[in-house]
């Protein structure tokens, strides 16, 4: 029932939010559904954590071998509180925001949630599609009717690229279908396939190709910079911090496991190289932007890159380290976008060359922005660096051959880029001189000071004493490593 409830309370939510014609009837009513998904998320993970509670499944498209089943596993239960914690979050630090029929807005914000809730939770293969559009389709109507001036490309590269991803995906999914004895979507169905390696060639590329765009991997990720700096701060947030997840854990939920061969054989020998490439490519080109929404964005395709190689590494802790990181990442680049959308609000401007001496005018937002800065580039004692150090360690202890071993010193490089970009951009809004623009400038309010506690308080919390979070992964760790044979190899 919990799991249920997770996918009810955004997706009915938000349908009645369209009747909210009232901008604060529709803030307070989407703020209330997000505390109670955040509420039903806690309750799963303490006194409801039963296993009966944990799923459900009924009869939802028979004909089509198709069941309404869905079932918190410990990656689905981190992914979905990261999913439950980071809506209201955005919602309390946009409240000061106005938009044009606001409650379409917030209405495609919860039934986005609703969708984004039910890819973690999905445990057949045609019900995982019908979310992951339901997660997309809002976002396309929220960049392409809310976003910035150059909003319509923007979106339309956005569309094209996951309805090309998304459609050879669904292709994929009906051909695995018909190679079941039982012709289900079932997950259990596609995890018993005995396929050969020829025919799972062909196939991993067309599911491949949808994770890869959305997760972003080079040479697939060229929507996302104009996506994040054309959408509403409030959407790119959804977009960085939960969307890109979808993209990395389907590859650990619906790939490795039932295209084993394929996904070690093209991801050592391809997929690292790429998402390596891409690493030092946008680690690059964030060094060298002046507006924060493109620095931050082509850092998150440098951070997400890491991750892929850690999934490839064929190694428990590499994988571990994936899952503990795609919440901490969320996390933490959703702080970034707070912070991002305060400057912005506040001064007109995103530009690193127009800011300037705000820890003189603004000392809460200076201390709250730094920790967070420093959480992303992984310091000791931030909930980072657990993740990546794992990650790491799964890399370096993992079978590549002599050519892939270049893999860590060249990951290593991007650590180093990282620092570089994050701490400039830190040293060029924070501190120096004011200017005429910022010397105006006031501290943040309230509810922004709550928010930015809050995720302060997970970043330090999740530094100190992640034992939590892996306690929570590492039973499903051990399960997909299992179901791909990894652990049978010996690796």
């Amino acid at each position: 029932m919990i799991s249920l409830l997770l996918i009810l309370i955004p997706l009915l939510s938000g349908i009645a939010a369209f009747f909210f014609k009232k901008e604060n009837a529709a803030k307070g009513w989407t703020l209330l559904s997000s505390f109670a998904t955040v509420a039903v998320s806690i309750l799963g993970l303490t006194i409801l954590n039963k296993t009966e509670l944990l799923q459900f499944k009924c009869d939802w498209l028979p004909g089509l071998g198709s069941s309404f089943s869905i079932r918190l596993d410990g990656m689905g239960q981190l992914l979905c509180l990261l999913t439950a914690i980071s809506f209201p979050l955005i919602f309390i630090a946009t409240w000061n925001r106005t938009y044009k029929n606001a409650h379409n807005f917030f209405a495609l914000m919860l039934l986005s949630q609703a969708g984004l809730m039910g890819v973690f939770l999905a445990m057949d293969a045609l019900l995982f599609y019908f979310f992951w559009e339901l997660a997309l389709i809002p976002v396309y109507f929220l960049c392409s009717m809310w976003g910035g001036e150059r909003r319509i490309p923007a979106s339309f590269k956005f569309f094209i690229y996951t309805f090309v991803g998304s459609l050879l995906m669904l292709i994929g999914l009906i051909y695995l279908q018909s190679l079941t004895p039982d012709r289900s979507f079932d997950i259990k169905s596609f995890y018993a396939l005995a396929i050969d390696s020829k025919t799972q060639n062909w196939i991993f590329w067309l599911i491949f190709v949808a994770f890869a765009i959305k997760i972003p991997v080079f040479p697939f990720h060229s929507w996302q910079p104009d996506t994040y700096e054309q959408s509403p701060t409030a959407v790119t947030m959804v977009l960085s911090g939960i969307m890109v997840k979808m993209g990395l854990f389907a590859v650990i939920r619906w790939l490795l496991p039932v295209l084993p061969n394929a996904s070690f054989a093209y991801g050592e020998k391809m997929i690292v190289m790429w998402a390596i490439a891409g690493m030092i490519y946008a680690s690059l080109l964030a060094w060298r932007q002046d507006d924060i929404k493109r620095l931050i964005a082509y850092s998150s395709i440098a951070h997400l890159g890491l991750m892929v190689v850690a999934i490839f590494s064929e190694s428990e802790i590499g994988m571990q380290g994936v899952m503990i990181q795609m919440f901490n990442h969320g996390i933490n680049i959703i702080g970034l976008w707070i912070i991002v959308e305060i400057l912005e609000r506040k001064y007109g401007t995103r530009k690193l060359s127009e800011l300037g001496g705000l820890a003189q005018k603004a000392p809460a937002m200076a201390i709250f922005f730094v920790v967070i800065a420093l959480a992303n580039i992984a310091l000791p004692l931030t909930n980072a660096f657990v993740g990546e150090f794992m990650m790491f360690t799964g890399i370096f202890t993992s079978q590549y051959s002599e050519y892939e071993m270049i893999t860590v010193p060249l990951a290593g490089i991007t650590i180093i880029l990282g620092a570089i970009y994050t701490l400039r951009m830190v040293q060029k809004v924070i501190y120096g001189n004011t200017n005429t623009l910022t010397e105006t400038g006031t501290d943040i309010g309230y509810n922004e000071k709550l928010v930015l506690g809050i995720i302060v308080i997970l970043i330090i919390a999740g530094g100190i004493y992640p034992q939590a979070f892996l306690s929570l992964t590492e039973e499903t760790t051990k399960f997909i490593l299992n179901e791909a044979n990894i652990f049978p190899s010996g690796k």
